[in-house]
């Protein structure tokens, strides 16, 4: 099965174009919100975890306290990092598994940190969405009811978007000037034809 990845910086709209591609019939794999999900199921994962952050980091259900893990990774560049070094491993063997599972001509696992937790090299190409950051911030404030400075801190998180460009092999400009769904489709017919 062909996994394309399909990233974009927070506010670029990559959700809105993984729906596009959704009703396309293209199964999409959800990164983050898989992430999430398999920090409290996936055994290995669990066990790594509790073994790193300690025995706080799960209450007695068995479910992440993520609040307990935001405190330690979010003001310690060192700490995020080594989460990230447990979770995505994890995350790119759940979406190879569910990417063997699916029928269909190919599928997307959308991400936003595609090519910064190296991922990308579990992928057959990669589509970016790009947006200006003017109108990235605009979206995100809206979205998330957060300030400016909030959405500065989670941009610099992540890749410059002009680097995303160059890395991807098709990007889609979410820019309020040029209609989304053509280059969707553009995109789909180049990928069915393999």
């Amino acid at each position: 099965m062909r996994i394309i990845g399909l990233t974009g910086g927070i506010g670029s709209g990559k959700s809105t174009v993984a729906k596009i591609f959704e009703v396309l019939g293209i199964p999409v794999y959800y990164a983050d919100t898989a992430a999430k999900n398999i920090m409290e199921t996936d055994p290995q994962l669990v066990s790594q975890i509790r073994d790193y952050f300690g025995g706080n980091a799960y209450d007695d259900q068995g479910k992440l306290n993520r609040k307990y893990i935001a405190n330690i990774v979010f003001h310690d560049q060192e700490q995020l990092d080594v989460l990230n070094s447990l979770v995505h491993p994890a995350t790119i063997r759940d979406s190879e598994r569910w990417a063997k599972e699916q029928n269909a001509p190919y599928v997307l696992k959308e991400a936003a940190l595609l090519f910064e937790s190296e991922s990308f090299h579990h992928t057959d190409k990669v589509i970016t969405v790009f947006a200006p950051e003017v109108l990235r911030i605009h979206r995100v404030m809206q979205r998330d009811g957060v300030s400016r400075n909030d959405v500065y801190a989670r941009m610099y998180k992540q890749m410059d978007e002009n680097i995303k460009k160059k890395l991807a092999d098709y990007v889609i400009y979410n820019d309020e000037q040029q209609a989304v769904i053509p280059q969707v489709l553009a995109i789909h017919e180049q990928l069915l034809k393999g």
